[in-house]
């Protein structure tokens, strides 16, 4: 097993939600924050101990977050981490561009007072954080920024879809180096800048843009980026 799972027991206990759902939560974010890597086998026992569980909440949530794609279940193999293929990170990054821009468009158009607000905090943390080092402080406020984002848009169910996507390519837009993640909030300040000032074309295509630099981070580059950003941006 992974070194760091050790880290689980942290939270198992400390919350008020049910015990399936801390389980859930501590892998889903192992899984997410590569502590669990990709390919790597989900035993059941073993995660049960380091957690300090029984074994069927650990069951439980694998089979929950088998439905979110992050799992993979086989008869042979049993349960693993879900592995993304270069053709998956494709199509997802360019599903996730489309729908961010989107919902960036209409973000702007909206312009939900109250949400901006909270969005402007967690980027002012954000940038914070990048000026001090603190990296590991970045994966949470991202998923933030990200969440707050999506309810600016005022879309349910486009926020429902990009929810399930951005965890299932969380592992494509982990930045990698420090370069890398002052460059990720530069770009969240850019996609605010144009929200507030109600320039949907230039949210949708700032949005769409985020999405694809950060996920070349991963796949080293997407033929059609420039079709792409046309259609996000149309």
């Amino acid at each position: 097993m992974a070194s760091g799972i050790g880290s689980f027991k942290r939270r198992v206990g400390e919350e008020h939600s049910s015990l399936h759902g801390q389980v859930v939560s501590e892998l889903r974010e192992a899984i997410l924050t590569g502590r669990l890597k990709p390919g790597e086998r989900l035993v059941e026992g073993r995660l049960a101990d380091e957690l300090g569980v029984s074994r069927n909440p650990v069951r439980e949530a694998i089979r929950a977050l088998a439905t979110e794609g992050l799992v993979e279940v086989t008869a042979r193999r049993g349960a693993s981490v879900a592995s993304i293929s270069d053709r998956e990170a494709r199509e997802m990054i360019e599903v996730r561009a489309l729908l961010e821009g989107q919902n960036a468009r209409l973000a702007a158009r909206r312009q939900d007072k109250e949400t901006i607000k909270r969005i402007e905090v967690i980027l002012n943390k954000g940038n914070k954080a990048v000026a001090a080092g603190q990296y590991d402080q970045l994966f949470d406020l991202n998923q933030q920024f990200h969440t707050e984002l999506a309810n600016a848009g005022q879309n349910r169910v486009l926020g429902d879809m990009l929810q399930n996507l951005r965890d299932r390519t969380a592992t494509l837009f982990s930045p990698r180096d420090p370069a890398r993640q002052a460059r990720s909030w530069n770009e969240h300040a850019g996609i605010l800048r144009a929200i507030v000032a109600g320039d949907e074309r230039a949210a949708a295509e700032l949005a769409a843009e985020h999405v694809i630099r950060a996920g070349t981070d991963f796949l080293m580059g997407l033929d059609g980026i420039g079709d792409l950003l046309a259609t996000t941006s149309s």
